[in-house]
């Protein structure tokens, strides 16, 4: 079951959230995951986060975890 608003993307710097979007295709939310990453990756501590809000499953961050 897709709805909406299932797959959240945040993207953290400094320990602030400066961004989020939502979709309802993950697939969709993937891509723009990986666009946020060339896009914003550099700036100081960030922290890009995918979610599944329907299950409460982070299903990837980067940078990844050691």
């Amino acid at each position: 079951m897709t709805g909406p608003d299932r797959y959240h993307l945040s993207l953290a710097s400094g320990g602030r959230t400066m961004m989020h979007g939502w979709w309802s295709a993950e697939e969709i939310a993937r891509r723009q995951y990986t666009v946020w990453i060339g896009e914003r990756g550099g700036m100081p501590d960030a922290r890009i986060t995918l979610t599944d809000e329907e299950t409460g499953e982070v299903l990837t961050t980067w940078p990844e975890e050691p």
